[in-house]
């Protein structure tokens, strides 16, 4: 049975809660001016570690970026 209850518009556009938060800080991030731009285009990098598990123990971690690499 179809829900007639209201759907978020970024729902209803296909998109994740993410996807669009993401959208939206990037929006907000192009609206600032300089020094504050830069700064904030800076603090969105992130880096994390990544191990795979093989026989019950990590292996050598592998540091991961979501910044495309130049």
């Amino acid at each position: 049975m179809a829900s007639t209850a209201a759907v978020p518009f970024w729902r209803a556009a296909g998109m994740t809660y993410i996807t669009y938060s993401n959208i939206c800080a990037n929006l907000v991030r192009n609206c600032l001016k300089e020094p504050f731009k830069a700064e904030s285009i800076h603090r969105e990098k992130v880096h994390f570690n990544l191990s795979k598990w093989a026989d019950g123990k990590p292996q050598k971690p592998v540091l991961r970026s979501d910044t495309p690499e130049v």
